[in-house]
């Protein structure tokens, strides 16, 4: 072994043992995760497990959509979930930050390559190096070289940083997993929303001609009173005036029906009016299930934007790691193993062999203000990741009380359209026996006939409405995957 070889060697070997030692050292905080504050947070004041439901066994909360019985809003969702092109850019963004994460934690091993050139020169007799040697025998205007071998580099990770910033990009990758599923649950919560605003749409066209054909009738009866000089000209134009309001309803709902479609195809990743035929045949809005409700711990084991924040929250502890490891030195080593020879006959061979070792120290000694306004910056940033924090689970506890509250609420007011409804058909049907036995003209009963379809209608939004609640309520609990425990 020649001189060279074994200093090399020997540098080699005294870098691996200085490297092996310094791994071990580490500055900045350790990041410790804040407690969960749902131990603190009080019970949610809102229940909905009393809500009203025909369905006796609780819907699992990764798969909710399966609860309302619908084998049509399930096909909608999981196709929704499998196509949609926001939650593929989701998982992009996930691929992005495992890649990210990857070369961060490659910094933390040696890095080599092969190096191979040739070199052709024709060297300048009137240079500033021509004139000096080409009065020598030896010298030589036309010059060839090549070179081949592998070149290593290695940053001792001294104090940590690169440790940090490798710990932190793996959590930026958690956090990008995390505000995947939250695009998840927001794309199953939309497909559902979108199909219910349809069958509620179509339930409410159906009473809306229903309430047509009503007033088709009265407006004919009106007119053979006038015609018999029973009726007065006055009566004919209110007549007139409901039939064209119950008439101009269908082209809103028409028109908000279509909208709906539309959503739901690009949900679903496809150009508007690809699925619209699959919804034609007009089936009744399904019913919600049964709903549990969840505890503060719950829903903070479960929401995805609170998995993120944390997360964010840790990413942020270890850049003040790579904030402080400014502080301290930064060794990095080098080494180049090859041939070089002007001759390509000789270029592997004993003479044309070579190596090299470099052994580099960067330190910002005199920068140190610097380095002082950027750790502060890091731990400024680390105190704004805990209070958004703090905030995310906040909103997570407004969201879930908002969405049983609007629940509840809807599902009271249902209550009453559903009284009204019985009220008012119990009025029509003694109106009609009324007017069998004489008492009452037709346009009385045609009248109450007509409150009837307008209690009707009103009885399909909210029940619409409800089933819409009911997905809020899902979509607050975090619902549509299942947690790792």
């Amino acid at each position: 072994m020649t001189h060279k070889s074994r200093f090399f060697a020997r540098v080699s070997l005294g870098a691996l043992l200085l490297g092996l030692l310094l791994q071990g050292c580490s500055v900045g905080p350790k990041y410790t995760a804040p407690s969960l504050p749902g131990a603190a947070l009080a019970p949610f004041h809102n229940n909905v497990e009393t809500s009203i439901s025909d369905n006796n066994f609780a819907t699992p909360l990764d798969q909710w959509w399966t609860g309302f019985n619908d084998p049509m809003l399930v096909t909608i969702v999981q196709r929704a979930l499998t196509q949609n092109l926001d939650l593929a850019a989701s998982l992009e963004r996930v691929n992005q930050a495992r890649a990210v994460a990857a070369g961060a934690g490659a910094r933390l091993y040696p890095s080599g390559e092969l190096d191979a050139s040739e070199a052709a020169e024709h060297q300048s007799l009137e240079g500033n190096l021509g004139t000096i040697s080409r009065q020598v025998p030896t010298f030589r205007r036309n010059i060839h070289e090549y070179t081949i071998g592998p070149a290593a580099s290695w940053e001792i990770d001294v104090a940590g940083g690169i440790r940090h910033n490798a710990a932190g990009a793996q959590d930026e990758v958690q956090a990008a997993e995390a505000d995947r599923i939250g695009t998840r649950i927001i794309v199953a919560a939309e497909s559902a929303d979108a199909y219910l605003l349809v069958r509620g749409d179509q339930a409410r066209i159906v009473v809306a001609k229903n309430q047509i054909e009503t007033d088709e009738h009265l407006l004919k009866l009106v007119q053979n009173r006038y015609e018999a000089g029973a009726a007065t000209r006055r009566e004919i134009a209110q007549a007139e005036a409901l039939l064209d309001q119950a008439r101009s309803t269908i082209p809103v709902l028409q028109l908000e029906l279509e909208k709906q479609l539309n959503r739901l195809d690009v949900l679903m990743g496809q150009q508007p009016g690809t699925y619209a035929h699959e919804l034609e045949i007009v089936a009744p809005i399904p019913s919600i299930p049964r709903i549990v409700s969840q505890t503060p711990i719950d829903v903070l084991r479960r929401r995805p934007d609170i998995i993120a924040a944390e997360r964010r929250l840790a990413a942020s502890n270890e850049r003040i790691g790579i904030a402080v490891a400014e502080y301290y030195p930064k060794i990095s080593l080098a080494g180049v193993l090859g041939f070089d020879s002007l001759n390509s006959g000789t270029l592997f061979t004993g003479g044309g062999f070579q190596s090299a070792a470099v052994a580099g120290l960067r330190w910002r000694l005199f920068d140190f203000g610097r380095v002082d306004a950027e750790v502060k910056q890091a731990r400024g940033a680390n105190a704004e990741a805990l209070v958004n924090y703090r905030q995310t689970v906040l909103k997570a506890a407004e969201d879930v009380e908002n969405a049983i509250a609007l629940l509840t609420e809807t599902q009271a007011y249902s209550v009453q359209v559903q009284a009204e409804v019985q009220s008012l058909t119990w009025a029509r049907d003694l109106s009609q026996e009324a007017y069998r036995a004489g008492s009452i003209t037709l346009t009385d009963v045609l009248d109450a006939d007509r409150e009837l379809l307008t209690a009707q209608d009103q009885l399909d939004a909210s029940r619409a409405d409800e089933a819409r609640a009911a997905v809020v309520v899902f979509r607050s609990f975090g619902g549509g995957w299942q947690p790792s425990n």
